[in-house]
């Protein structure tokens, strides 16, 4: 295939992805917009007023980065898992791996898609938090960076749980009993400084608290966390998913019968 057929199809599969939750945004993009409202006013508003400050900035800013930053990781992860398993399902992935275009183009498509739904419900939980707090931004360029790279991530995570799935109740396993846990215990509501030092030493096997932590600090200025680490650790899971991804195409595991 030529350059130009490469875009042609990466564009396609794209914009194939956006349509896909755009045109149900009720169901995708609403929902986290009133879950974290509910945060805010039951963590930040109700058992915020009684914590104080966190790290020397109200508990409400605190939460805030977190909270955004799950949006993220949720949303990218459950539109890749959902959009490849359902193509899966129908079949018409076998098409496009058997057609010219290459699996890293298929990859791409399918993370793009998953990144634009991920920072979409990102920028419409930010939206949300303007009700609570004002904005701050210590550094523009770590926040951004940081949460493209977390939803890179996190969409190819839910692009290898979708091949190894064999059922739609497959791909609810690794969010409920993996995702979320980790994300909960990443440090959206605390600092690990908190914690004693045995827990502080496990925080740190959890790859989420890298992210948050470097996120918050591209709003706020503080972290638990060495910036070099958390963009390493990022770095490095997206090349090992990333490679997993392209073998997993390439050798058809989970999806050629």
């Amino acid at each position: 295939m030529t350059p130009q057929q490469k875009l042609t199809a990466y564009r396609t599969i794209v914009t194939k992805e956006i349509l896909r939750f755009a045109r149900i945004w009720i169901q995708t993009v609403l929902p986290p917009m009133i879950t974290t409202a509910l945060y805010f006013i039951i963590f930040g508003n109700l058992i915020g007023s009684q914590i104080g400050d966190m790290d020397g900035v109200r508990y409400m800013e605190f939460i805030i980065p977190g909270l955004i930053m799950m949006a993220v990781i949720t949303n990218s992860y459950a539109n890749v898992v959902s959009s490849f398993f359902s193509s899966k399902f129908q079949r018409h992935i076998e098409e496009m791996l058997v057609s010219p275009v290459p699996n890293y183009v298929i990859v791409l498509g399918f993370i793009s898609g998953g990144v634009a739904r991920g920072i979409t419900c990102g920028i419409a939980v930010t939206a949300v938090s303007l009700f609570f707090s004002p904005l701050n931004i210590h550094s523009l360029p770590v926040m951004l960076s940081m949460i493209l790279l977390t939803a890179v991530l996190f969409s190819l995570a839910g692009l290898i749980n979708a091949v190894f799935a064999k059922s739609f109740d497959d791909i609810s396993i690794v969010p409920t009993f993996v995702l979320t846990p980790l994300t909960y215990l990443g440090g959206i509501f605390y600092s690990i400084s908190m914690l004693p030092e045995f827990w502080q030493q496990v925080s740190l096997a959890n790859p989420i608290l890298y992210m948050i932590n470097a996120f918050r600090y591209g709003f706020l200025g503080i972290t638990d966390i060495s910036l070099w680490a958390s963009y390493g650790i990022s770095l490095a899971f997206i090349a090992a998913l990333y490679g997993i991804s392209l073998w997993l195409l390439r050798t058809g595991k989970g999806i050629r019968s």
